[in-house]
């Protein structure tokens, strides 16, 4: 809502969608992001002192190193990013894979922690012990992170949106994302993030080799990584699908033949490059499991008594070179992983559709509505170019900017894809981050309902990029800030039923998400 006086400020927000200043926006999203990561620290310190931690079935290694100088301050200022799973990482950081059950948990962000911890906190290391040194890792990496994710996430969303408004709106409802605590506790949400929106951008770009290697350490990460294959046999498939076009007003004979040639070869090199380059860091991860307890080096009596009573007393293997190999070793295709989520944490198909589950499919409930809406959205859009997979068509104009721009296509698919494995092979409460994590979608779309719907956010209905946001005469009393989501959330009760229904459920996750998963409470 903009005021239509001659006040000098009233055209501010217009200027700042309109202003064909991309460093203005990474400027305004920074920053944006740099607040709402301080808030989180800051809440997650006050709720995790306020509210009485939940007596939860939870992993929880005894310590075995000593309390230095500086660990209860840094417990009570960081503690409540310890809780659940990130308890598992921090574990991994501090001691390695040894229980079994850890390999459910990817290398690369337990790597980056310890390195943290002995490179940039090392001078720490005489007030901190280890663990709290991590704890601190947790706290300064998943910020910085977290950061450099929404910076992708924007020049993500510039490169397939072509549309300035539709990106920065989007990165800014990023900030608050659903999934925050995820972004925020020692997971590794904001580091796959940030891996896979940058390498997306670079494979948009044309940069292959540097999109590769970017979506393979992002498998290192985490295992879903493995789904960003589509895109590198969607993407070059697209390109090869244009030049081919473009062939056919070149001169017949043998030199177009052998173009023609070139563009399936190299077709065919890169997608077998880019799926094998991304599912190297999965496969390298399970032969280390493999002989880790298959071929085991280790003793028991070189195991710490504490850590080795704890695994008896949960029933954690840990690797015996004297003993038994397990079960799974003995399969024609011994995947550790698998076997991990079958009997740890009873993962596979239907087996989370009980009565008793009820409530975490509605806590999942909103996610899963925002990419579904994407989907059929996008299909009453683009009819024709989804039964065509977006491949070919006769259509030749510019596409329209914005959401459905054809280029949106394949981002659409794989939102889709996560949505049916995670809702029928998962714990279905995951969705959240599980989706916040890995896809644009659910930001586009979002964004895309607040610009239909909402007047605060009115524009004319063109094709140019650059148009201004129009203000509603009616609405005079108001002047917008800078930032959208600001004046949005500083005027909720006079935004439409759809602003508030989607900024409700964003502000409403990224508190209750601090508040119950920093006290073992269960959550997302």
């Amino acid at each position: 809502m903009v005021c239509s006086s001659a006040d000098g400020s009233r055209n501010r927000f217009v200027h700042r969608l309109s202003a064909p200043s991309m460093t203005m926006d990474v400027k305004a999203v920074v920053e944006f992001a740099a607040v709402t990561r301080g808030l989180s620290l800051v809440l997650q310190a006050v709720l995790n002192a306020a509210i009485p931690d939940h007596e939860a079935d939870a992993f929880s290694p005894p310590r075995t190193e000593e309390a230095l100088y500086l660990d209860p301050a840094v417990d009570w200022l960081f503690g409540g990013l310890s809780h659940w799973d990130a308890e598992h990482f921090l574990f991994i950081a501090e001691r390695g894979y040894l229980y079994e059950h850890n390999f459910a948990f990817f290398p690369l962000f337990p790597i980056v922690l310890r390195g943290l911890a002995e490179t940039l906190l090392r001078p720490l290391s005489g007030w901190l012990s280890v663990r709290g040194r991590l704890l601190l890792a947790v706290a300064l990496c998943n910020s910085a992170l977290f950061l450099l994710s929404v910076v992708a996430l924007y020049a993500l969303g510039r490169a397939v949106l072509q549309d300035r408004r539709l990106a920065l709106l989007s990165s800014l409802l990023y900030c608050f994302t659903p999934a925050n605590v995820f972004m925020t506790a020692g997971y590794s949400e904001s580091l796959f993030a940030a891996l896979t929106f940058g390498g997306l951008f670079l494979l948009e770009k044309g940069f292959t080799l540097r999109a590769c290697l970017a979506l393979s350490i992002a498998t290192a990460a985490r295992s879903n990584g493995l789904v960003n294959m589509g895109f590198l046999l969607y993407l070059p498939s697209l390109r090869a699908i244009s030049q081919i076009r473009a062939l056919r007003a070149a001169a017949k004979g043998r030199g177009k033949v052998l173009r023609y040639v070139w563009v399936v070869v190299r077709l065919l090199l890169t997608s077998l490059f880019g799926a094998a380059a991304i599912a190297l860091p999965f496969c390298a991860f399970q032969y280390y499991g493999y002989r880790t307890f298959c071929t085991p080096s280790t003793s028991l009596e070189q195991i710490h008594p504490a850590l080795l009573s704890l695994g008896e007393r949960k029933g954690y293997r840990v690797p015996d070179e004297n003993g038994p190999p397990p079960l799974w070793c003995l399969r024609p295709l011994p995947l550790l992983y698998s076997h991990i989520q079958d009997v740890y944490w009873d993962v596979g198909f239907l087996r989370y559709f009980e009565l008793k589950q009820i409530p975490n499919f509605i806590l999942a409930l909103p996610m899963a509505t925002l990419a579904i809406m994407a989907a059929y959205a996008y299909f009453q859009a683009n009819p024709e170019l989804c039964l065509r997979l977006g491949l070919w068509g006769t259509r030749l104009e510019k596409p329209t900017p914005g959401f459905f721009n054809p280029k949106v296509f394949v981002y659409v698919v794989h939102s889709t894809v996560l949505l049916v494995f995670g809702t029928l092979c998962m714990h279905v409460q995951v969705l959240t981050r599980f989706m916040a994590s890995s896809s644009p979608v659910p930001f586009w779309i979002s964004a895309h309902l607040l610009l239909l719907n909402e007047p605060f956010l009115h524009r004319r209905k063109t094709s140019n990029p650059n148009v201004q946001l129009q203000a509603d005469p009616k609405d005079c009393h108001v002047h917008a800030p800078q930032n959208p989501i600001l004046g949005l959330l500083q005027h909720f009760k006079a935004c439409s039923p759809t602003t508030q229904s989607i900024l409700g459920y964003f502000l409403s996750y990224w508190i209750l998400g601090l508040a119950l998963h920093c006290n073992f409470l269960p959550w997302t």
